[in-house]
This record gives structure tokens, C-alpha cells and sequence, in this order.
């Protein structure tokens, strides 16, 4: 039997290369969203349902008496976001996924290469502070009530309509005139790049 899947979004950088190899190793793929994205294009073989995630009564009403191996929030960026899910979903799925951040590892960190064990704190970006939070969430729920979670943090991730480029134009127009690339500060600073595809694969890999 097929696993079956809900992705609440499933139209993002991230969450499209994921639907897009969910689907074509088998999985019973429903989406929610609000069917506003014209960037990337929903794959063949997917089931799409609209509501507004941010309206529990909608998502109910759309949902119906639909359950689901895993559940995979793409769009939660606070820990309300996380509770609303935790209210819906709780009892009516075998695992939630939730994508967090590599933003929310210690910035600066103290330790490198950082990895799954090393602390989290990012006094620099509420957006991480917030990720940290859901994640606490999370990790408090699983002990009150044995929710099956799983805690996803891709580092910055691109694809053909996001290029990781910081300097806009001038970048490629230096490449096409053989110059060198400017690097802000002394070239020392260390960051990954990953493209939605690889992480489509390690991300439906965990599913189930």
C-alpha cells in the first residue's frame, strides 16, 4: 500500500522538488495550500486541496475525515503555526514533519563543522529565534503525548527561480569578463548551498 502524504504547501523552493520525487516514488501526495503560487508547477499525479492554513475551520471543512502516514508543514514560521497543526493533526497521522532551519544552529558557532548535536541559538534573526521556538514545541509535545515528529533543518537552498547570488548582475557580468568574484570579508566565511532536488531526496527519504 502506497504511503499517503499531506504537504501543506507543496509549491515552494523546497517543498516542489519534494512533491516532485514523492510522487515519483510512489507516494499518495495530497497538497494544501491556497492555490496562489504561479512560479513552479503542481507534478502530475498529485492531489490538491485549497484552504487557508492559517484558518483551522477551513482546513478542517477541507480535509474531511482525511488521514495521512506523514504530514509535512513547509509553511510554519512561529510556534501558533505549530500548536494549530498540533491541534489538527494529532491522532490523525503516523508522523509530522516539520522543516525547520539551519539558521537556527548557534550564530556565530562556536564549533565548526556544526552538526545535528550542536546547540541552537541565533540572537541575530527572529526568524530562526521563532523556528528554535516551534521546535521546542515540538520536542514538549512528543514528550507529553508521543506524537511521531521529525525535525527537518535545510540550510539555504536554492532553484531555477532563486539563484543564490548576493551582488545581483555585476557577478556574472565579472565571470563573462574574467575578472575575479568579489567575496565580502577576507574569504574565510563558510556557508552551504543546497539544491531543492537533493534536498527533495534526503527529505522524502525520512517520510514514514
Amino acid at each position: 500500500m502506497a504511503l499517503r502524504a499531506l504537504f501543506i504547501g507543496g509549491t515552494g523552493i523546497i517543498s516542489t522538488e519534494a512533491a516532485r520525487r514523492a510522487v515519483a516514488e510512489g507516494v499518495e501526495l495530497t497538497l494544501l495550500n491556497r492555490g496562489q503560487s504561479t512560479k513552479r508547477a503542481v507534478p502530475d499525479g498529485a492531489r490538491v486541496i485549497h484552504a487557508d492554513v492559517r484558518d483551522p475551520q477551513s482546513v478542517r471543512a477541507a480535509l474531511g475525515d482525511l488521514e495521512f502516514d506523514a504530514v509535512v508543514e513547509f509553511t510554519a514560521f512561529t510556534p501558533e503555526h505549530v500548536q494549530a497543526d498540533l491541534d489538527l493533526f494529532t491522532g490523525r497521522t503516523g508522523q509530522y514533519v516539520f522543516i525547520s532551519s539551519a539558521s537556527a544552529y548557534q550564530t556565530p558557532p562556536t564549533h565548526l563543522p556544526v552538526v545535528e548535536s550542536t546547540p541552537l541559538r541565533n540572537p541575530f534573526w527572529e526568524y530562526s529565534r521563532n523556528k528554535i521556538a516551534c521546535e521546542d514545541l515540538l520536542v514538549r509535545a512528543y514528550r507529553d503525548t508521543g506524537l511521531p515528529m521529525t525535525i527537518v533543518r535545510p540550510s539555504h537552498t536554492y532553484d531555477a527561480t532563486l539563484v543564490p547570488m548576493d551582488g545581483g548582475w555585476t557577478v556574472v557580468d565579472r565571470m563573462r569578463r574574467g575578472l575575479e568574484v568579489v567575496v565580502p570579508g577576507d574569504g574565510t566565511s563558510r556557508w552551504t548551498i543546497t539544491h531543492s532536488a537533493d534536498v527533495a531526496v534526503g527529505l522524502v527519504g525520512l517520510l514514514g
